[in-house]
């Protein structure tokens, strides 16, 4: 029966794709906001650097409250299904981001206002950590073993694609507003702009069908006592940290290039904001077309040659991209995200796959969102904040490339001690021999 009514995968694909598009749109709009207009809106009676680095602070927050969403999604979604949880996660995102285009700033409400901000970027991050890993396991669990690094890589291009989108929105407003309009009520437009797209990212994915190895798996499934969460660290507790260290690059230097790179052109390098948003913007668009094809490479080479590829890349390129950045030539800034997405993309695009190979089937959702979103407290929500703060204390970006390096070295580390898990089959595996991740 499953088989009956399952859908292509080309519309699993483009559902997912499109619903983490939307998500990663509110969740990166956010990001923009905090480096750009926030610190003036919200935190207005700091200085400029610490405005910027209190923005930032509620930015983390959004991160802390990722591993709760991963937990209760991962719960839910390894009981009663991906679709469905998929589409609880679209309308919590979209609500949240539409409250924030509705939000009175300090000079309205005063401190009340930051502390809405930061109840509303615990809704995001809540809403977020329990999207990834149902997107990428609906599709995963479709698509063949052969092609699933390219077809699982999709829902990864999500995220520059909401970048892309998110940088567009700004980028457009900043070269038809002037700094005052913008700052009065133009930067709540892109807020206020999510909810027409969460109802277009809905009607999709209300449109798809539930996994088939989901459904098989709840078909053979017997009465166990123990939920989901208890199972992964039972029996996959090294995979969740496999999960952990391969992200650490992966998240830092991706908020590092597309999240602190505002701050430092704009505050250290006195760059215009568009010409550092148009930089973003052209980057993005490379890193969306990228991501699929290293999910292709992933799956001739396997996931593990592909991620060192990125996270050696990655940690190399740090020393290059902050000088480029310092050139205050636009082609050279452009040059330097554009390399440094590139890179991160033989990372992010292999990883949903290798994420999914990991865990078995009745603990999958639980595991990729935990072990995922773990390392985003720590890697991609404090990544911003440390690099504003090793600039305010050094005034140098010397101590950001050495943290960006550092990062890279844990994952190299990390992805070399596990095993290749190309090719394997989700619908069997389980035991706990076939999932040991160590060489």
């Amino acid at each position: 029966m499953a088989e009956k009514n399952r859908t292509p995968i080309g519309k699993i694909v483009g559902a997912s794709l499109i619903g983490t598009t939307i998500e990663w749109y509110d969740f990166f709009l956010y990001g923009s906001a905090a480096a750009l207009i926030f610190p003036k809106l919200f935190f207005p009676e700091s200085e400029p650097l610490t405005g910027t680095l209190l923005a930032f602070l509620t930015y983390a927050v959004g991160f802390v409250a990722r591993p709760l969403g991963a937990l209760v999604f991962g719960h839910y979604g390894d009981r009663l299904g991906r679709k469905k949880l998929l589409v609880v996660s679209l309308l919590l995102m979209g609500g949240a981001t539409f409250l924030i285009g509705c939000l009175p700033t300090h000079a309205a409400i005063g401190t009340a206002a930051p502390l809405l901000l930061t109840a509303l970027r615990l809704v995001q991050g809540f809403a977020l950590g329990g999207e990834w890993g149902g997107a990428v396991l609906i599709v995963s669990e479709h698509g063949e073993a052969e092609r699933r690094g390219f077809w699982a890589s999709w829902p990864q291009a999500g995220a520059p694609g909401g970048n892309l989108l998110a940088t567009a929105v700004l980028a457009v407003l900043a070269a038809v507003q002037t700094d005052e309009a913008f700052q009065s009520w133009g930067w709540r437009i892109p807020f206020l702009l999510s909810g027409v797209l969460v109802l277009v990212g809905l009607w999709i994915r209300l449109s798809i069908s539930e996994s088939p190895i989901f459904q098989q798996a709840v078909a053979n499934r017997k009465p166990s006592p123990s939920l989901p969460i208890v199972d992964v660290i039972r029996y996959h507790w090294r995979d969740v940290l496999i999960a952990i260290g391969a992200r650490f690059a992966e998240n830092v230097s991706y908020y590092v290039i597309t999240a602190f790179v505002l701050v430092y052109a704009t505050n250290a390098v006195q760059l215009s904001k568009p010409m550092v948003l148009n930089a973003v913007l052209i980057g993005s668009a490379v890193h969306f077309v990228s991501i699929p094809m290293w999910g292709a490479l992933s799956d001739r080479l396997g996931r593990r040659p592909v991620y060192l590829i990125g996270a050696a890349g990655v940690g190399l390129w740090a020393f290059a991209f902050f000088p480029l950045i310092d050139t205050k030539n636009f082609a050279a800034i452009t040059l330097a995200v554009t390399v440094g997405l590139i890179l991160h993309g033989a990372m992010y695009g292999p990883q949903a796959a290798f994420f999914s190979e990991l865990f078995a089937t009745r603990m999958r959702y639980s595991g990729v969102s935990i072990g995922s979103q773990l390392a985003s407290i720590v890697a991609g929500g404090l990544a911003p904040l440390i690099a504003v703060a090793l600039l305010d204390a050094y005034g140098s970006s010397f101590p950001v490339m050495l943290y960006v390096l550092g990062s890279a070295v844990l994952t190299l580390i990390t992805v070399y001690v596990a095993r290749e898990t190309r090719g394997r089959d989700l619908a069997t595996l389980g035991s706990a021999d076939e999932t040991t991740t160590t060489r």
